[in-house]
């Protein structure tokens, strides 16, 4: 993978960087903030790492999570170069309106739009965590066990632990690296998949219960309610989406998440050729071929309709 120069000109020249991911940061834009917070670092920058949301629980047990910080004033003030990590507009990383004097992107989502002086956006990269090794290799950054951990969890959770359609022999290679570095394959996974609160159980067991499927589509949805009824909230729901997915007739699994008045969040997963970062544009959002979300104010029912007859119309 062939890193821009501008982007590594840029790097070395700049001595402060805002470094930001986007809202309901996952694990592929944690992992891959905090080993670029740590090569800067390395590499004398001052650094800040930025997320509107707090890192879910089920990621904190990432080294330097605990750098994430919200008072994005402070860090402003510090007059900082911004650097956008697994997101390319401003409003999806909650800094839009905010005036930096220069502005870096790296993204490997499929939908995009044209902000950053400095852009570099790979559609075909399995995970931003990806981009970022290959980065801090053309930096000749030494990888520490920390930087290991971090991209291999962001590689991880963006290949759904290398069983998506996206899992390449160079990913493997990377991983392996990565591994060899110090990152704990059997650690990574344990704290993903297999260190759920009982609530978290619960709330899931009533989602797969609202299960609906029709035209090769499966819908499940999650109220206020039910979050109420389990003490949880929308940080429980990381990876909800893919278990209708396991379906094998499914084409297309989503997950609708109730907001605040009378707005739904939906988080789309498909197999084949069905490309939902199409069907999330229509609805002015996006994301990947496989992986993407929208926002919606609508009736529920009206918006499941809409979904299920989505698939005919954006099967590739």
């Amino acid at each position: 993978m062939r890193v821009p120069r501008n982007l590594l000109a840029a790097l070395r020249k700049e001595d402060t960087f805002l470094v930001a991911v986007h809202i309901d940061p996952d694990g592929d834009a944690i992992g891959s903030a905090l080993a670029l917070l740590s090569a800067l670092e390395v590499l004398g920058k001052k650094a800040f790492v930025y997320s509107r949301d707090p890192v879910p629980k089920y990621y904190r047990f990432l080294p330097d999570h605990d750098k994430f910080s919200s008072r994005l004033n402070d860090m402003i003030k510090e007059d900082p170069v911004l650097i956008l990590v697994d997101c390319n507009t401003p409003a999806r990383a909650a800094v839009e309106g905010l005036c930096f004097r220069k502005s870096i992107v790296i993204d490997h989502h499929e939908t995009e739009k044209d902000f950053g002086d400095v852009r570099w956006i790979d559609h075909t990269a399995a995970a931003t965590g990806v981009m970022i090794f290959f980065l801090l290799k053309a930096l000749h950054t030494a990888f520490t066990r920390n930087m290991a951990l971090n991209l291999y969890t962001a590689i991880s959770v963006d290949t759904g632990t290398f069983r998506y359609s996206n899992t390449s022999a160079d990913v493997l290679r990377v991983s392996a690296e990565l591994v060899e570095a110090g990152a704990a394959p059997n650690m990574v996974a344990v704290n993903l998949y297999e260190s759920w609160d009982y609530k978290r159980f619960k709330l899931l067991v009533l989602t797969l219960n609202t299960l609906e499927v029709k035209d090769r589509t499966a819908v499940i949805h999650i109220t206020r309610e039910m979050f109420k009824e389990t003490h949880t909230s929308s940080e429980d729901t990381e990876h909800f989406s893919n278990f209708p997915r396991m379906i094998g007739s499914i084409k297309m699994a989503v997950l609708l998440r109730e907001l605040d008045g009378g707005a739904w969040k939906a988080s789309l997963r498909s197999r084949g050729d069905v490309n939902v970062a199409r069907i999330a544009e229509q609805f002015g959002g996006g994301g990947h071929r496989n992986a993407a979300g929208f926002k919606i104010k609508a009736d529920l029912k009206a918006i499941k309709e809409t979904l299920f007859s989505a698939v005919r119309k954006f099967s590739t």
